[in-house]
């Protein structure tokens, strides 16, 4: 997959909270259906190595999406936005089968983007998958890898 080009300036590292600091990287946020997780790096360079962890797993990216270039092409303006599309056939085909539908939300998906100076990466949690296709834990535990990743992501 072609890199995605590096518009974008440094970020803060760390933050300060009440006198000490906080490693971004370690920040998580979930509102249930949502999980998102704070990247150390601009939103180009996260998805650039996103694209790199998923390769170095032998996981399939399916699609990138510039949101923000599309954005550009027809004369408006958009924030970094890219919509990395990514997974295993291995474990998502069996999830498809059991549940049709589920094909909605899959393969999985990642997006990152510039919330105001702030990278942030985000996707749908498995639990929240799982839920609202009625999935087993077996099926469910196919879908769980999403955080492993992230986590190496925002590790960086």
């Amino acid at each position: 997959m072609d890199a995605i080009p590096n518009q974008s300036s440094p970020r803060k590292r760390q933050e300060n909270i009440e006198g000490g600091t906080l490693d971004m990287a370690q920040t998580k946020m979930t509102n249930g259906e949502i999980t998102t997780k704070i990247s150390r790096l601009p939103a180009r360079e996260t998805a650039n190595a996103f694209i790199e962890i998923l390769e170095a797993k032998a996981v399939k990216v399916f699609a990138v999406i510039d949101q923000a270039a599309e954005a550009g092409e027809v004369g408006l303006q958009l924030r970094d936005t890219i919509l990395i599309i990514f997974g295993n056939p291995a474990a998502g085909t069996p999830v498809m089968q059991q549940i049709p539908l589920s094909a909605l939300d899959l393969p999985l998906k990642v997006l990152v983007w510039d919330d105001g100076g702030e990278t942030k990466v985000s996707y749908y949690s498995p639990s929240a998958i799982a839920q609202r296709y009625g999935l087993t834990q077996d099926l469910t535990a196919n879908l769980r890898a999403i955080d492993a990743l992230t986590d190496a992501l925002v590790s960086r």
